[in-house]
């Protein structure tokens, strides 16, 4: 499932460059991350790069886009045309 950014986020910006699918934007007031481009970082990374450094652990799942892990790499591989995943991050 994609993730999502809670209102706890403080625009720090910390999670922006991190996103290998340019997922994440700044919004009006937090930052945002677009669920049609979010994979839980599958096909880059062991884990969810924003999670990862967000300061205040304002990046978590978000329910209303359950995916299975071959889902998120489907969507990895369109993101990510002649690219392959990265070994263990599936």
């Amino acid at each position: 499932m994609a993730y999502y950014i809670t209102d706890e986020c403080i625009s720090c910006g910390a999670c922006e460059p991190e996103c290998p699918n340019v997922a994440i934007s700044e919004g009006e007031t937090i930052y945002i991350i677009n669920p049609d481009r979010c994979t839980e970082c599958v096909g880059s990374f062991e884990s969810s790069r924003c999670a990862a450094v967000c300061p205040v652990d304002a990046c978590h799942p978000d329910p209303n886009y359950p995916e299975t892990r071959e889902e998120l790499l489907a969507k990895w591989r369109g993101l990510h045309p002649g690219e392959e995943p990265v070994a263990g991050t599936y």
